[in-house]
């Protein structure tokens, strides 16, 4: 018996299976559907299904394997609050990411499945969690360069929090929320530029040996500004120094262009950002800046700094900036029109869309801000983290 039903099971389907051992286990006799289970590995109450099937007579109905309605029900109909639940449990778990727009958590999937039992009394195993949280945007995400040498800021966390409600806020409201930040500066000329491009066999594109700037053409400095309502970005292209002026002035080249037609009656627009760099916080120049175009809109300002060591957290680098630098793979960026047609090309399947201006400006460096005009800044900070969060008028 044990030659044929090994022999056997792997030629039939599941309701073939079922009969065959259940009629093997009647003729064996008493103790012949354990004896079957356990040689052939299937349950008894199925071998015993099977009995019952060949007893009561049953055939399939339309070639089904099994009577309608039959198999294990989802989750989320033995469970209706499954998601949710789910939800409640890794929301508080993760990874801090403001406006939690990209969604990694640091718990296991069996953490998740002992809290499911013990919070919410549902019981399902850990491959039904990992399913789950697919459907609720979650994923499983390699490593980045996140990690910061010495000790992060004691209070990072709570920052995280507070810009996260507060870009929630805004854009409930319907308010702008722009995140910014300059991208690397890169060298024009017919460099080698990382990655590759699709040419014909054997002919690749032939660039320069060295990477040494061209004083004639000088570099570019991509200043991006990421919309996180609606997935659009604006590079102001500077030929000049990256500094604050640049910095204001490429925030107020995207609201002339696209932000007041966009958000027409809106009189209020956020501004997360990275704590160092062009828009630092202890930057005087940065703030005097601000509220120049504050003055100039009529907007109200409110400035969020993520904490040192956390810049990559900033939207515009993987919401933008990624996508920028794989769309001109492998292009070197022979003159400045290039760099412009290149980056506002720059798409993706989500529906990103980017406009770049070049501009030509000069922005000298170490440009000061009298006590006078810096004292003149209506300024409101924010605790308890007033070094980060402010707002101009």
């Amino acid at each position: 018996m044990e030659n044929r039903i090994q022999t056997m099971l792997p030629l039939l389907d599941e309701r073939q299976r079922r009969i065959y051992l259940a009629s093997e286990a009647l003729s064996y006799g008493y103790g012949g559907i354990s004896r079957v289970s356990e040689i052939s590995g299937v349950s008894i109450p199925t071998i015993r299904q099977g009995i019952a099937e060949i007893q009561a007579g049953e055939i399939s109905e339309n070639g089904r394997i099994r009577k309608e309605g039959a198999g294990r029900k989802r989750a989320e109909d033995i469970y209706p609050n499954i998601l949710e639940s789910i939800q409640n449990i890794v929301d508080g778990n993760t990874y801090g990411n403001p406006e939690r727009v990209l969604s990694w958590t640091t718990l296991s999937l069996h953490d998740i499945q002992d809290l499911l039992h013990t919070k919410y009394k549902i019981k399902v195993s850990y491959r039904t969690v990992s399913t789950l949280l697919e459907k609720l945007g979650y994923s499983k995400q390699s490593n980045q360069k996140m990690m910061q040498i010495g000790e992060p800021s004691p209070n990072r966390n709570e920052q995280f929090e507070y810009i996260n409600n507060k870009v929630k806020e805004f854009i409930d409201a319907g308010d702008p929320v722009i995140s910014v930040d300059t991208k690397k500066k890169e060298n024009v000329g017919n460099f080698k530029n990382n990655g590759q491009e699709y040419r014909k066999k054997k002919d690749p594109r032939k660039v320069l040996d060295h990477d040494f700037p061209i004083p004639e053409l000088g570099k570019i400095s991509p200043y991006g500004i990421y919309v996180i309502n609606s997935n659009t970005g604006f590079v102001n292209l500077g030929t000049s120094h990256d500094t604050a002026e640049f910095a204001v002035e490429s925030i107020s080249r995207w609201w002339e262009t696209i932000g007041k037609n966009t958000f027409p009656n809106q009189k209020r627009l956020m501004i997360t950002c990275d704590c160092g760099g062009s828009n630092g916080y202890r930057l005087h120049l940065w703030k005097y800046q601000l509220s120049q175009l504050a003055e100039r809109t009529g907007l109200s300002i409110h400035v969020s700094h993520f904490p040192p060591g956390t810049s990559k957290w900033n939207k515009v680098e993987h919401r933008l900036f990624c996508y920028i630098t794989k769309n001109w793979q492998g292009q070197p960026l022979v003159d400045i029109q290039t760099a412009v047609n290149l980056i506002g090309s720059t798409t993706t399947a989500k529906g990103l869309k980017v406009i770049c201006k070049a501009d030509y400006n000069e922005y000298p460096l170490s440009k000061k801000v009298s006590d006078e005009d810096y004292n003149s800044i209506s300024i409101s900070r924010i605790d308890p983290f007033g070094e980060w969060n402010y707002i101009i008028e």
